[in-house]
Formats: structure tokens, sequence, C-alpha cells
């Protein structure tokens, strides 16, 4: 049995499916809510309803686990992510509980440029993070992914919405010159699953990204062209973006950018080329291959859902 935390996230639902696909049960960790959760439409899973920092609730939902992916994080609530409670004392916990169940691997998503030390909220939390799966006795597998992109992602689809509600420009943060390496989240996913069987993944951490780097400039070029909306793209400075951002996010909690998109995009976000095909035997989708997904949207109605229903 497979534990998955955070299994109806954008990510999570991709990675449920192909392991039912590949003959893996799967139990998928839900916090208590009042709301409907978004479980993978059509594919058989368990559920385990209990919070991630309920070190006793965990060791419930681990009966009978081998194996966890631990997805979840707060970062997707914007501003009001609690980060102390989701990223760090969540993943403490789920630690402690693996431990105790006799987990045989966790599987950890990070971020390129995780480090306890580093100057940016999710990055010092994921950075934290990755030390108690390492300190767990556990054996883990950690992947640093690059941003991410697919169907009901918050990069490339809150980029089509501002885009098209832009009233003929959009600001860019900066120069627009921050380097990205996109990675598809079918490729993720896969080097996820790949690694179950492969032994050498064990104990080791890895940066992954996709098969080009790509400026922020570039990239927005690419989504205006498969969206079919022109917008000038105007350079504006870093912190005046900021204060944009909170200003936006301090109206419409579920603005399409938070200030933690921008932390990411304040310096290059990159790592080797060759790693995936050299480690899990995959050459990445270029990022224009795969953009299909953001053709014949509504974007200004996906805005207007994204920002009034209190589920988005």
């Amino acid at each position: 049995m497979i534990l998955l935390t955070g299994g109806t996230g954008f990510i999570g639902r991709v990675l449920t499916r192909q392991l039912v696909e590949t003959g893996h049960s799967v139990r998928i960790l839900l916090p208590p809510s009042p709301s409907t959760p978004r479980l993978p439409t059509g594919v058989p899973v368990e559920v385990a309803v209990t919070s991630i920092s309920d070190v006793q609730g965990l060791r419930a939902a681990m009966h009978g686990v081998d194996t966890i992916y631990h997805l979840a994080g707060g970062e997707g609530q914007g501003g009001r992510a609690n980060l102390q409670g989701m990223d760090i004392e969540g993943t403490r916990a789920l630690c402690q509980a693996a431990a105790d169940a006799q987990v045989s691997r966790i599987f950890f998503l990070s971020h390129l440029g995780a480090d306890r030390g580093a100057g940016f909220p999710v990055l010092k939390a994921k950075g934290i993070a990755e030390e108690y799966i390492r300190k767990s006795g556990v054996p883990y597998t950690i992947l640093r992914g690059s941003i991410l992109f697919g169907p009901g992602d918050e990069f490339t689809s809150g980029l089509a919405m501002l885009l098209t509600a832009a009233p003929g420009f959009l600001p860019l943060p900066g120069k627009g010159e921050t380097l990205l390496q996109p990675l598809w989240v079918e490729d993720l996913v896969t080097c996820l699953i790949w690694s179950l069987d492969a032994s050498e993944t064990i104990n080791q951490t890895y940066e992954v990204g996709g098969s080009e780097y790509i400026s922020l400039r570039q990239l927005i070029i690419i989504i205006m062209q498969t969206i079919k909306r022109h917008r000038v793209l105007v350079n504006w400075p870093m912190q005046s973006m900021r204060s944009l951002t909170i200003l936006m996010e301090s109206i419409y909690p579920r603005f399409p950018t938070s200030i933690f998109w921008l932390d990411y995009l304040a310096i290059n976000r990159t790592c080797s080329l060759d790693t995936i095909p050299r480690i899990f035997g995959l050459m990445p989708a270029r990022f224009a291959s795969r953009l299909d997904y953001l053709r014949n949207v509504s974007w200004t109605r996906q805005l207007l859902i994204r920002l009034f229903s209190p589920h988005g």
C-alpha cells in the first residue's frame, strides 16, 4: 500500500492515476474539511482522514503502508499559507509516524534551491523538511523539482488568466530575464514511479528540471502565442511587483500570483539538463510542445471562478 499526501493537488492527481494504472494500491491522506475533496475521478483509492500534524492519526493511516509519497505543502494558499504547520511540523510528524510504522521508503518532492538557510520562506521550509526526512531513519528519495506545468497547474494557468485580463500590458518582475527550466508534470511523475523499483535512488537527492532553459519573458511570449492574447510586457522593479502582489492577495486571496511565486522568480531556477535522461532514462518534454491544455479555454471565466468562488 502507498500513502500519498497532497493527493488531491495538481501533482497528486497525476501521480495517483499513474500509480493505480501500474497496479499499485493507493491511500490518499486528507485533512479534516467541510468541503468535498477533489479526488481523482474514476480512480479507485482508499482515503484516510487526519491532520498531517497528528502523529496518532498518521500512525493509523499508515496501517499496511510500505511507501509514502509526500507532496503536501502550504504554498498553494499564498499569503494564507501556514508553512510552519504544514511543511515543517507536518513533515516532522509524518517522519515520526513513518519511523514508528517501519515504513520502507519516503519520497519527498522539494524545490530547486531548498535550503534551511534560504531567505525565501518556501525554500527555507522545504530545506528544513528535507532535514527531517534525512534524519528520520526511514530510507528516502528526495526530488528537488523545477517549476512544473500541466493541466490544472498554478503557473501557466495563472499566467493565462493574467494575460487575458491584462489591460493591454503585463508587468514583468525585473526585466523578465530569470531563467526557468519548466518540467512537464507527467515527466516528473514518471521519475517518481520509476524510482520505486530503483534501489540506487535510495537515500539520494536529485535536482530535476525540463530539457531547456527559458527566460520568464520567453516563457510568457510562448503562452501568449498559445492562447492568442498579445500583451506588451513591461519591466517593473521587483519591489513594486511585491507591493502590488501583496495588495492583490489582500483583496483576492486566490489571486493567480502570490508572494511565493515572486520569490521563486527572484533568481534563476535551473539545474543540470542531463539529470533526468542520465538517472531516469527519460527525455523531458519541451515546454512549447505540451501546452494544448491552455487552448480554447475561457480564461476570463476561470479567473472569475478563482477569485469569487470559495473553493476556486
